[in-house]
């Protein structure tokens, strides 16, 4: 396998969004042979079991570069102890119709980052059951639920306190697709 193509969805859309400033550094301590594709999902429309037939041009998009990606690295905000409605509608939308879903098979990755102390731990916990029902591989070990502080991202990059954790993850992350791609 030459070049590994990472699908990264981040389940936060607000502008200044704690989880896509961290995806965006995450990526970059990515090793040269890895690339990351950031999945548009602020744009699909509500998912409606009647659209089936003729989805929108939203949709076909997002089902059509998750299909071209390797794996998926979800990076998940928590909202009221759970998962982003937003990435919820993204995830329905590309496993239906029932029985052509594009994310069975794709190994998967789960992080996220909130200002609470627990990060997001019940949210990533929330998407693991998901993800599995799926059938997502999904890395178990090691997690990252992540606190936002101040200098966990300095100018687009992870802060030196937090960039030996991370690249822990992201190694242990890039072997588990490549065993399971």
């Amino acid at each position: 396998m030459s070049q590994l193509n990472i699908a990264v969805v981040v389940g936060s859309i607000r502008k200044e969004s704690f989880n896509r400033q961290f995806a965006e550094a995450l990526v970059k301590q990515f090793p040269a042979d890895v690339k990351a594709q950031f999945i548009r999902i602020d744009d699909l429309p509500l998912y409606n079991q009647d659209d089936d037939g003729n989805p929108a041009p939203q949709v076909t998009r997002l089902r059509e570069e998750i299909k071209a990606a390797d794996a998926v690295l979800f990076v998940t905000a928590e909202y009221n102890r759970s998962i982003p409605g937003v990435l919820k509608n993204a995830i329905d939308h590309a496993s239906r119709p029932w029985g052509q879903s594009v994310w069975g098979g794709k190994p998967a990755g789960v992080v996220g980052v909130s200002p609470g102390a627990p990060g997001t731990s019940m949210a990533q916990q929330h998407l693991r059951n998901v993800l599995s029902f799926l059938a997502m591989p999904t890395l178990g070990q090691p997690e990252m639920f992540i606190q936002w502080k101040d200098g966990l991202v300095e100018n687009g990059v992870i802060g030196a306190a937090s960039k030996e954790f991370v690249q822990g993850y992201v190694d242990a992350f890039v072997a588990w697709v490549k065993k399971h791609a």
